[in-house]
């Protein structure tokens, strides 16, 4: 039997349990004085108790031995995390426009697992007071090995880039590949293994959870479709382990705690808080059939929305291949200065308004009001090309963390790295003054 399996739906109450252990699930209440199989009941909250039914996300796990069994945590920031920040003041603002090439695999002969692989690109707010989101990039290259991590500041939206992720988390297991991205909810304890180089990036939120955009005069179908979203079923492991870690990011630092067994312990559980995967490819684009470009919200997967209608913590918005038919007119991106922060990254391919510089494993930051758009290449393109029918962004798949938040970008991200593109400025210079006084 494969280990792979899901469950579709998003936002869905679900019900799963390992087949090895048939009738694992209480039936009519969550805490029966005794569980099936002697297992343990416990709640995971990822809302407050009192939340709107709506909005209130839980699950119930039933588990061999409960999460608290483990010894007090220290601090882990030796082992991992040299380069994780929630230091949004180390650097003087800069608004210029920021382009880095790809991010450095491992060294060879470096053994570097996800968690000592996670980088922070960019950020805003403060996990304490929950309000705010950071950017991460993971470079890794080995397993993790008898560890588990989780994030008690917020959820971790991954996009792979290079590699693929085989995920074991407390509800069950997934594989991630590139063009695939998976959402691991706050508190939700995971390992990851990888068979070699492995890259991608990550948007992490503080506020809230990631939901389904509203879709408003689209209609009820369109953009990514809930069905499309896969929930691991139950797995589990009885696994005695000497000196197994449970790293925490608590309040941007990392801690471990040690126990003596593998905490994928889980045999059943029931809930609407879970961790899923979505295939990109997947995505209904929405677009323009007349004319004009539209802007790119309709291009949307997730979001996690602030407290002011309309207005996102952040937004995920992917720019997947689709026909490009407008007529009379300039079909790539236009060029904008905006009340939010935008940063992209590249799956795979060639982006379109910067088919030069812009890389699979790089990424570009263009902070509020700062002025960006197509390069002059792709200006001069765009403005003389027949107007026919056209697949664009074939063989691509371009993202973008957009944010109301003004993001702030940490030392690693700005010197350390050694990935800044000074020359990104220049592919606007050759851009000319048309203008003609008719």
């Amino acid at each position: 039997m494969s280990e792979y399996k899901y469950m579709c739906g998003f936002g869905s109450h679900f019900s799963s349990e390992d087949p090895r252990c048939p009738n694992a699930l209480p039936e009519g209440q969550n805490t029966p004085q005794k569980c099936p199989y002697g297992l343990y009941a416990e709640q995971l909250s990822g809302t407050a108790f009192t939340a709107p039914r709506k909005e209130n996300a839980r699950t119930w796990l039933y588990r061999i031995n409960p999460s608290a069994k483990h010894l007090p945590f220290q601090s882990y920031e030796k082992e991992g995390g040299k380069y994780l920040s929630h230091n949004w003041d180390e650097q003087k603002p800069n608004p210029n426009q920021m382009r880095w090439k790809p991010f450095d695999m491992p060294a060879a002969g470096e053994k570097v697992n996800f968690v000592q692989g996670l980088h922070t690109v960019c950020g805003a707010g403060d996990a304490r007071s929950r309000h705010g989101l950071a950017v991460h990039v993971y470079m890794c290259n080995v397993s993790m090995e008898n560890m588990a991590f989780y994030n008690s500041d917020g959820d971790f939206l991954i996009v792979p880039q290079e590699g693929v992720l085989d995920i074991t988390t407390e509800f069950g297991k997934m594989k991630v590949a590139p063009n695939e991205i998976c959402v691991i909810p706050q508190g939700i304890r995971f390992a990851v293994n990888v068979a070699g180089p492995t890259r991608g990036y990550i948007l992490e939120v503080y506020d809230n959870h990631f939901h389904l955009p509203d879709l408003g005069p689209i209609g009820a179908n369109g953009l990514a479709n809930p069905r499309d979203f896969q929930t691991p079923v139950a797995w589990f492991e009885d696994r005695e382990v000497k000196d197994f870690s449970v790293v925490s990011k608590f309040q941007g630092h990392l801690f471990v705690a040690k126990q003596n067994h593998s905490c994928f312990d889980v045999v059943a559980w029931h809930g609407n808080y879970v961790p899923y995967k979505y295939d990109l490819s997947k995505f209904n684009v929405i677009n323009s059939v007349s004319f004009d470009h539209c802007d790119p919200s309709i291009f949307t997967v997730l979001t996690c929305p602030s407290s002011r209608y309309g207005t996102a913590i952040a937004d995920f918005v992917i720019f997947p291949p689709r026909w490009s038919v407008q007529e009379h007119t300039f079909r790539p991106p236009y060029y904008h200065r905006n009340c939010m922060s935008e940063f992209m990254g590249l799956i795979l391919g060639r982006y379109e308004a910067k088919e030069e510089g812009f890389m699979p494993g790089g990424a570009t930051l263009h902070s509020m009001m700062t002025p960006h758009g197509p390069d002059a290449k792709c200006f001069e393109g765009a403005s003389n090309a027949k107007l026919a029918p056209e697949r664009v962004a074939e063989g691509t798949q371009a993202f973008m963390f957009e944010s109301s938040l003004s993001m702030a970008v940490t030392k690693w991200g700005e010197e350390t790295c050694q990935k800044l593109d000074a020359k990104y400025y220049e592919c606007w210079q050759a851009l000319k003054n048309n203008f003609k006084l008719e």
